[in-house]
């Protein structure tokens, strides 16, 4: 009989928690409070948390255990069709045909959530490894950029570059300034 691989319900429950309490009071910072509170709640759910339990590391997301295991991470799917701040929920059909699927522009608050959550990621999983420079490190291995919208990509790399040279404070507090005038235009 074969036995399935062993369960970390603790380890990932406090992996996804810490996680979303790092997102959770950056957004608090910046003025982002709708989206601090229900930031990832879908990882909660039963088609993520069981994956993440199964396939949990605690140095990596278990999306990519999951994908390396059985071809697909059901667990992603399901996460990135329910999060706006995912740039993959952005993903579309061209007016263009000869553009094929291509990312649409993301509301501005979608996009510095996108960015709040990048640093919590690399918080979580590099824990004393961390730096500002981190999560710009992550994303110019990856390959993201020629799928998101050029608007998308110009935001997000300022926000990328700025957290690397200037720090977490001075970002945040750009961020925030950012984010209360476009309130108070009604753009946001």
């Amino acid at each position: 009989k074969k036995r399935g691989r062993p369960m970390n319900i603790w380890g990932h429950f406090r992996t996804i928690t810490q996680h979303k309490l790092l997102v959770m009071k950056a957004c608090f910072y910046v003025g982002l409070y709708k989206q601090g509170l229900l930031h990832d709640l879908s990882k909660y759910s039963p088609s993520e948390f069981g994956v993440g339990c199964r396939y949990f590391q605690g140095t990596r997301s278990p999306n990519n255990a999951q994908r390396e295991a059985e071809g697909c991470s059901t667990a992603w799917l399901h996460h990135k069709g329910r999060n706006k701040h995912h740039y993959e929920y952005w993903m579309d059909y061209s007016t263009r045909p000869e553009d094929g699927i291509c990312g649409m522009k993301m509301p501005d608050r979608y996009i510095y959530e996108m960015f709040l959550d990048r640093i919590a990621a690399s918080k979580t999983y590099q824990k004393d490894k961390y730096t500002d420079c981190s999560p710009l490190e992550y994303y110019e291995k990856g390959n993201s950029e020629q799928f998101l919208h050029p608007y998308t990509k110009k935001v997000l790399e300022k926000l990328l570059h700025m957290l690397a040279e200037k720090g977490e404070k001075r970002t945040f507090v750009y961020l925030k300034r950012v984010i209360r005038q476009k309130k108070k235009e009604h753009r946001l």
